[in-house]
């Protein structure tokens, strides 16, 4: 599964750094108009995956994981591959619109192997899991920025779509879906209605919050990506602009890489919450110099950073999610998860664009910032009361 998310993460973090050149080769688009185009296009993906996410989750829970993700490869590999022969902006708007129906390959992985995983190490296994995708996206855009600078855009698609085939068939023969009681407690295998689902995550304010912030996070992470480009663009030069660009988002990978599996590993031995907590505060820090980068080796330094805080978001929601819902409601819960970081990645993308051709860069960075340090005071605040309510029913129960 890992070499899976490897091959699925790099595939398509490939593409990204170039999707506005690319919009923009389809013809003589004035910068602003590229710049919306570049929000919608990319987002809308992300539309389609929003709606269809919970529904993988569920059917994921009662007959299995295994041919989801055979078939999410797939679809994903046939929208990529025609992508490379798109000719038009709505052809490629279209393309993308029908990725997302199928999108959803990482999160149902993650979902995957937490229902496989013992409680007191779902951190350290699910940050070491998305390695694997990390050390793709680290890859992808450097590699997707010189094949596309060698060989052109169109061809780098159809490339691209390869390595998304491969990953739909180390599934399908390269892992056996088992499974495994890793618990006692009845409630892990009884099965659950929707309605029971939605109460019991309506139920528990701190995961109702964990799940609500995800969409804002999206938010914040997305509303640079699809302009990150023309940013680099703009403080470096047309010059191998794409291998550059590449690199700006690779930055992020390599810090991702080397504190994902940490940052899991600490949340199981400290809590899940205070090192999501921790990790938003010190990303919404580091979001702010982004603003005011003159170089494009600033950017670059500035993006290794926040990929060393943005790497533990992901693995420490995950194992939040293990740890508080039963094992056979996982996969929805989670499904719900990633259909609000859909969501998030629908109004990132066309946000970033609009501030940023309203305002200019440095407004996208400064309003993410801030974003992003919001998401952490209303964590604190709604885990703190969480606290001080447990803390009031021990003290009774003492007495």
């Amino acid at each position: 599964m890992w070499l899976a998310n490897f091959f699925i993460a790099g595939s398509m973090t490939m593409v990204i750094p170039f999707l506005s050149l690319y919009i923009e080769s389809f013809g003589n688009y004035p910068d602003d108009k590229v710049q919306i185009w570049s929000g919608i296009t990319f987002g809308i993906t992300f539309v389609t995956a929003f709606i269809f996410s919970p529904i993988w989750g569920r059917i994921g829970d009662q007959y299995g994981r295994k041919y989801i993700l055979v078939l999410s490869a797939a679809g994903v590999g046939l929208s990529v591959l025609f992508m490379g022969f798109a000719t038009t902006v709505w052809q490629l708007f279209l393309l993308r619109l029908f990725m997302g129906i199928v999108t959803g390959f990482i999160p149902m992985s993650q979902a995957f192997i937490s229902t496989q995983t013992p409680k007191k190490i779902a951190g350290k296994v699910l940050g070491t899991l998305q390695t694997g995708n990390i050390t793709g996206a680290l890859m992808g855009p450097m590699l997707g920025g010189m094949l596309a600078d060698r060989f052109g855009f169109h061809q780098t698609f159809q490339w691209v779509s390869v390595t998304i085939f491969l990953s739909a068939l180390l599934v399908l023969f390269g892992i056996k879906e088992v499974r495994m009681k890793l618990s006692d407690d009845s409630r892990d295998y009884r099965s659950y209605s929707m309605k029971e689902v939605i109460q019991f995550i309506f139920q528990r304010p701190v995961l109702l919050t964990v799940l609500l912030l995800s969409t804002f996070i999206q938010i914040a992470h997305f509303s640079i990506q699809p302009i990150l480009s023309l940013f680099v663009q703009e403080i470096h030069g047309p010059e191998n602009i794409a291998f550059f660009a590449g690199i700006a988002f690779s930055a992020a990978g390599l810090g991702n890489l080397l504190m994902s599996r940490n940052w899991g590993a600490l949340g199981d031995r400290f809590g899940h919450i205070k090192i999501l907590i921790i990790l938003l505060f010190i990303a919404g820090i580091v979001y702010l110099p982004g603003a005011f980068v003159t170089d494009i080796w600033q950017l670059i330094i500035l993006r290794f950073l926040l990929g060393v805080s943005i790497g533990g978001i992901i693995p420490v929601r995950m194992a939040y999610i293990r740890q508080v819902a039963p094992l056979s409601m996982q996969g929805e819960v989670i499904g719900y998860n990633t259909s609000l970081r859909f969501l998030g990645n629908i109004v990132g993308p066309a946000l970033g664009g609009i501030i940023a051709a309203t305002f200019g860069f440095s407004a996208v960075f400064i309003s993410t910032s801030a974003l992003l340090l919001l998401c952490g005071i209303v964590m604190f605040l709604v885990w703190s009361k969480q606290e001080m309510d447990l803390g009031k029913w021990r003290h009774l129960l003492k007495h």
